[in-house]
């Protein structure tokens, strides 16, 4: 079994926040792969099967800052160890729209993947890590991230979410080397006006 957590802030205020990204990768993740989520306490999960694996949905255990503890303890429920997990969350470092898959490593500054770190003990877990870049100058980096998308954002991420739900699916049938090599790299983004040829 997999456990693929999407991290996010609960609540409708938070719902369409590039610091939800994760979140909304969880929701895709579902409706490709037709598995109901539910609430249940204040987190959305759904359990299904992506071919032979059994795969945990999960978002929005809890405050973005405050996500490990309740991790750790859904980890613990299902009987799953970091290794078995699989967090996805909002990248400032890299550009809209831009994956980035990682074995483990620091928290980079992620106060969500800080939580798990020092909740779990180890950073030895998988990240897919999804861009939504950096704001303009004079603008704070906190504000920007609880700032909802507009409709121009969503045209970047649309595609984005699912290359994610690809990148996951590569992940649990392939693997963590065949998926970085596959999703780690930069697409060619084709400029409004351009021609693609």
């Amino acid at each position: 079994m997999r456990l693929l957590l999407g991290l996010g802030n609960p609540g409708k205020a938070y719902a369409q926040t590039r610091h939800n990204v994760g979140m909304w990768a969880i929701e895709r993740a579902a409706a490709r792969w037709s598995i109901r989520l539910s609430p249940r306490g204040i987190a959305q999960r759904g359990s299904g099967r992506l071919g032979r694996e059994l795969v945990e949905l999960a978002g929005m255990l809890d405050w973005m800052n405050i996500s490990g503890p309740p991790l750790k303890g859904l980890l613990r429920e299902f009987s799953l160890t970091p290794r078995e997990l699989i967090v996805l969350h909002d990248d400032l470092d890299l550009d809209p729209g831009r994956l980035r898959i990682k074995l483990s490593g620091g928290h980079g500054g992620h106060n969500g993947v800080r939580s798990i770190i020092e909740a779990l003990g180890t950073s030895e877990f998988v990240r897919i890590k999804i861009g939504i870049g950096r704001p303009g100058p004079g603008r704070d980096s906190s504000d920007y991230v609880l700032e909802p998308v507009t409709k121009d954002d969503m045209t970047v991420f649309e595609p984005c979410l699912e290359r994610t739900v690809d990148a996951l699916e590569c992940l649990i049938h392939r693997g963590p080397e065949a998926a970085m090599n596959q999703f780690n790299v930069r697409e060619k983004v084709v400029n409004e006006g351009e021609d693609e040829n």
